[in-house]
C-alpha cells in the first residue's frame, strides 16, 4: 500500500519538483533572478503550534535553499495579534530545529516592518492608489458584488489629501475599532474578487505581543506579506495553494510600492490527512474545550505531539518528501505517515520485552530459588549494538492472549497440552491454568525441557510458537498508554460536519501495571524501543519518571495472528 501511495504521487508530481524547475528558469542566463542567491522563507503566524501540515512547508521552504546552496529565513507572520503570543513563537522555533533545519541568524517579526509597510501604505494613498472607506464590515459585504455586479464604494474617489489625513489620523487612535478602514484602488470589476479594492489596513485596537499598545492600525496579510518578502530580499515566496487567487494582489502590491526586490510566488497544493483536522482554529478548540490534553497531545497532528508520540524527524522529512510537491490537493491516508515511522523504527530502535496484560506463568519443574542469565540482541539489524543481559527464572509474565483453554483454528501459542518457545530460554509445554470463581485467568502453569536452552530443539521437533516473556522476579512496572485515531470519521470536517461530533472515544486506552524489561528503568525520552510483537513505543517526554514509568504507543506492527471470535 505504501508502494502505491509513493508512485501515485510521483505520478502527480510528474516525478518533479515543479518548483524547481521554476527555480531552475529564474536563475538561468535571463532569468529574473541570473545570478542571485536562491532565498526562501517560513512564515508562520504565530497563534498555535505547528502540525504535520506545517512540516511539509518547512521541508520544501528550508528544503529548496538547501538544494540551491540558499538561504532560508524564519520569519514570525506577527500581523494580527488577537491570537498571538510568545508561547507559539518558542515552540515552533523547537519543532523547526527538532525537524533539523535552521535558519542561522536569519530570524525576524513581521513586526519589525510596521512602520515601513505604513510607509508603502501612504505611498499608495499619494499615489491615488488608495483611500480611506468608511463602510461598514457589513455594507462592504453587501456592496461587493457578483460575477455579474461589480462592486462599490462611495469613498472610492475620496482626494488622496483627505485620505491621507484620515489615515494619519487612524493611526493616532482618533477612530473606534470598525470606523475605518484602508482600501487599494485596484478594479472594482474584477473577476477575481481578492482585486476588487481589497482592504490592507484596519482599526484593531488589540495589545501586541512584541509591539504593545503602539499600534492601533494593522497591516493585512496580503498586503504586509509581498512587503516583508521584498524587505527580506526572498526570491521566492513559497505557499499553499489557496493563496493561488491572492497572487494578483501580491504582485500588485510588489510592483506599486518603491521596493528594492520583487520577489515571486509560487504555490504547492496543501497537505490533508485523513481521520483529522489541520486548522489552527479547530485544533485550538479541541485544547480549550478540554477534548485533548494540550497541544501536544499524542492524538493531535500538531510536531509536538507527533514527537510526544514517538514519530522521528526522519520519518516526516520523508514522509514529506515522498508525498511529493503538486497543484493538484488531495487527501494522504494516515497510514502512510505510519509506514514512514515504522520503517525508521524498524531500523532504529532496541527491542525489547513486554508484558501488557501480564498473567503469571509459573514453570512448575524449574528449580526454586534458581536464576539464568541469557544474552539478547539490542537491534538484530544492527549487531554493532551489542547485547543486554536478562534475567529468567521460576515465575514469569507473559500475555493474557498468550493462552487459550481451547485454541482457535491457527492458534499456536499455549493452550494444554501444547508447546511453545519462550523467545530466547526454553521450549516450555503447557499444562493448564487457575482461574477464579468468575472465570478470571489468574495463573498459567507449564513445564520446562532443560534440555532446550537457547530455543533449541537437539532431536529437531518443531515448535510453530514464540511467545515473550519478562521475568517476574526482576522487572518493572509501567504505564502504556494506547492510541488510536482522534476522529472516526476519515473527513471530520468536510461539507456541513462537526468535527467534534466525531471524537473517538477509543482514541486512548491507558494500562496500568504492565510489565517491562528492568533495563527499561531510567530510560528517558525521546528514546524508542520496539516492545516485541506489540509495535513501536517511547518514553513519554513529559509524565514518565524513574518512578513511574510511561510508554506511548507510537505505531503498531501488522499482527501474523488476529485473535478469533
Amino acid at each position: 500500500m505504501a508502494e502505491d501511495i509513493i508512485k501515485e504521487n510521483e505520478e502527480k508530481s510528474g516525478n518533479a519538483n515543479f518548483i524547481h524547475d521554476f527555480i531552475d528558469e529564474d536563475i538561468a542566463k535571463g532569468g529574473q533572478f541570473e545570478g542571485m542567491t536562491v532565498h526562501t522563507r517560513f512564515p508562520p503566524e504565530p497563534n498555535g503550534y505547528l502540525h504535520i501540515g506545517h512540516a511539509k512547508a518547512i521541508c520544501i521552504d528550508f528544503g529548496t535553499a538547501e538544494k540551491y546552496g540558499g538561504m532560508c529565513n524564519l520569519r514570525m507572520d506577527d500581523t494580527n495579534p488577537t491570537k498571538e503570543d510568545e508561547e507559539y513563537v518558542d515552540a515552533i522555533k523547537e519543532d523547526i530545529k527538532w525537524l533539523g533545519f535552521d535558519w542561522g541568524d536569519r530570524f525576524f517579526f513581521a513586526s519589525e516592518y510596521f512602520e515601513q509597510m505604513y510607509n508603502c501604505a501612504e505611498e499608495l494613498i499619494n499615489k491615488g492608489l488608495a483611500y480611506v472607506c468608511e463602510l461598514t464590515a457589513d455594507q462592504m459585504r453587501e456592496y461587493r458584488g457578483d460575477l455579474f455586479t461589480p462592486a462599490k464604494s462611495p469613498y472610492r474617489d475620496r482626494p488622496s489629501e483627505e485620505s491621507l489625513d484620515l489615515f494619519r489620523r487612524m493611526r493616532a487612535g482618533e477612530f473606534p475599532d470598525g470606523a475605518m478602514t484602508l482600501r487599494a484602488k485596484i478594479d472594482l470589476n474584477s473577476g477575481n474578487f481578492n482585486m476588487r479594492d481589497p482592504v490592507i489596513y484596519r482599526i484593531n485596537r488589540i495589545t501586541h505581543h512584541r509591539t504593545g499598545d503602539k499600534w492601533c492600525i494593522y497591516p493585512m496579510y496580503d498586503f504586509a506579506h509581498p512587503i516583508e518578502d521584498a524587505i527580506e530580499g526572498i526570491t521566492h515566496s513559497l505557499c499553499t495553494l489557496e493563496f493561488e487567487a491572492h497572487r494578483p494582489l501580491y504582485d500588485w502590491v510588489r510592483d506599486n510600492v518603491t521596493l528594492n526586490c520583487k520577489p515571486r510566488q509560487i504555490e504547492f497544493s496543501r497537505l490533508g490527512i485523513n481521520n483529522t483536522v489541520m486548522s489552527k482554529r479547530k485544533l485550538r478548540q479541541l485544547v480549550e474545550d478540554g477534548y485533548v490534553n494540550g497541544w501536544d497531545d499524542p492524538r493531535m497532528p500538531t510536531l509536538c505531539g507527533l514527537r510526544r508520540r514517538g514519530y522521528t524527524p526522519l520519518s516526516i522529512r520523508n514522509f514529506c518528501e515522498r508525498i511529493g510537491v503538486s497543484k493538484v490537493n488531495s487527501t494522504v491516508d494516515y497510514s502512510f505517515l505510519e509506514f514512514c515511522l515504522r520503517e525508521d523504527l524498524n531500523d532504529r530502535a532496541e527491542r525489547t520485552m513486554a508484558v501488557l496484560d501480564p498473567v503469571k506463568l509459573i514453570i512448575t519443574n524449574y528449580p526454586e530459588g534458581k536464576t539464568e542469565e541469557f544474552e539478547i540482541e539490542n537491534n538484530p539489524n544492527h549487531p554493532e549494538d551489542g547485547t543486554r543481559t536478562i534475567t529468567f527464572s521460576k515465575e514469569c509474565f507473559i500475555e493474557k492472549s498468550d493462552y487459550m483453554d481451547e485454541p482457535v483454528k491457527g492458534y499456536f501459542r499455549m493452550f494444554p497440552g501444547n508447546e511453545v518457545r519462550l523467545k530466547t530460554t526454553y521450549i516450555v509445554k503447557c499444562t493448564g491454568c487457575k482461574r477464579d470463581e468468575n472465570g478470571e485467568l489468574l495463573e498459567v502453569y507449564a513445564e520446562y525441557d532443560p534440555e532446550t536452552r537457547g530455543g533449541n530443539t537437539p532431536d529437531g521437533r518443531k515448535i510453530k510458537g514464540t511467545i515473550h516473556w519478562v521475568d517476574a522476579n526482576n522487572c518493572e512496572s509501567a504505564e502504556v498508554r494506547m492510541y488510536d485515531n482522534l476522529f472516526t470519521d476519515p473527513e471530520p470536517d468536510t461539507g456541513d460536519k462537526n468535527f467534534l461530533d466525531y471524537i473517538n472515544p477509543n482514541s486512548l486506552t491507558v494500562l496500568t501495571d504492565c510489565k517491562v524489561e528492568k533495563s527499561m528503568k531510567g530510560v528517558k525520552a525521546p528514546m524508542s524501543f520496539q516492545f516485541m510483537r506489540h509495535g513501536y513505543f517511547c518514553v513519554d517526554n513529559k509524565d514518565s519518571t524513574d518512578q513511574h514509568l510511561v510508554f506511548n504507543r507510537s505505531v503498531s506492527l501488522k499482527d501474523s495472528f488476529k485473535k478469533k471470535k
